[in-house]
């Protein structure tokens, strides 16, 4: 197509004559735009006081099909059976609902601002950092009870059992495989493959957060849902570690070499295939030590495994480091985008 500004650009959206060819050419723009919205409103609480969050939804799903299949007294065959068929079915009906959406909003010529909004409303860019930073600013003023408070929002383990430096840690550490789970995977199904992508991809990350845990109750019923993630997470999270190592060289202490050597020294110790990329890239870029035993509600415990070699006993001046390399990251992403969405004015 010829050359356009951005407002005739928008106004196709609605034109029937746009085709498949054209549509893929303005996701970019569209998701930079919904990255943009989210860094700016943030997590829209004000909104899901009157409607359900997408992911609430798909959570009452997940929970309603676990409650109805997942019962005890079945064999690990049977439940492992059931549970793929969950997870099909789910990320079907994801896929399907967000392929939907996106055919309504195609109906008005004004439809794409829902697409922007959904993404908006499926990353989290700046509630992340928000929750983060609030763990940060109770370690600065050595309020631990708030900290490991604040740490609950972040993390399924158990934050009473942390000392102020495992508190700090458990935060980067969430910080930095959240930058894979809920920006960069996020925007990178949305680009690949529009709101069908993105909606599949977050009942994908909802299925394994409710149901992909290695206990006597899911390690059968779950098994395909965290293969499934594990399998949707890959390239986001090397994606992710690779922006890590860039944006050390931008950062406030960072090492962009350490970073690289850290990562793909240590990556493969971490027990999921994904979420060690980041946090391997976060852990040498400013020469810390992540990881080490975990403990969770109900007594599990995981063996204690580093990743990196530096320093442990983290405070609040490196979890505002990392905060900063997780902002650098979140810009980053935007440029690698921008020019795909300029190509798309110009194409």
């Amino acid at each position: 197509m010829d050359g356009l500004d951005l407002s005739s650009f928008l106004q196709l959206w609605g034109n029937s004559s746009g085709d498949a060819l054209w549509l893929a050419a303005a996701t970019p723009l569209l998701l930079l735009m919904g990255l943009a919205l989210d860094w700016v409103i943030g997590d829209m609480r004000w909104l899901f006081r009157f409607l359900p969050h997408p992911v609430v939804i798909i959570g009452k799903l997940i929970g309603f099909l676990d409650k109805k299949l997942n019962r005890e007294g079945r064999g690990d065959i049977n439940r492992t059976v059931r549970g793929a068929v969950v997870t099909v079915f789910v990320t079907l009906v994801a896929a399907g609902t967000g392929w939907g959406v996106h055919m309504l909003t195609r109906q008005h010529p004004s439809g794409w601002m829902i697409d922007v909004l959904l993404v908006a409303i499926l990353v989290a860019q700046r509630s992340l950092a928000g929750r983060v930073a609030d763990v940060g600013k109770a370690l600065g003023r050595n309020d631990l009870l708030k900290a490991r408070d604040n740490l609950r929002h972040l993390v399924s383990r158990d934050p009473d059992k942390l000392d102020r430096h495992g508190v700090g840690r458990s935060a980067l550490e969430s910080l930095a495989e959240n930058f894979s789970d809920a920006v960069v995977a996020p925007a990178f199904w949305f680009l690949l493959l529009g709101l069908p992508g993105l909606f599949a991809y977050k009942a994908i990350n909802t299925m394994d957060s409710m149901i992909g845990y290695k206990t006597d109750r899911y390690l059968s019923f779950g098994m395909t849902a965290a293969r499934l993630d594990d399998a949707v997470n890959w390239i986001p999270a090397r994606l992710s570690g690779l922006l890590f190592v860039i944006g050390a060289a931008f950062a406030p202490g960072g090492k962009p070499a350490r970073a690289l050597k850290v990562m793909i020294r240590d990556a493969g110790k971490h027990a999921s295939p994904n979420a060690g990329w980041p946090e391997a890239a976060m852990a040498g870029a400013f020469d810390m030590a992540l990881g080490g035993p975990r403990l969770y509600p109900g007594g599990a415990k995981t063996e204690s495994v580093w990743i990196g070699d530096g320093k442990a006993r983290l405070e609040a001046g490196d979890v505002r480091r990392g905060l900063a390399l997780f902002v650098i990251g979140c810009g980053l992403l935007w440029l690698f985008i921008a020019p795909l969405a300029i190509l798309s004015l110009a194409g």
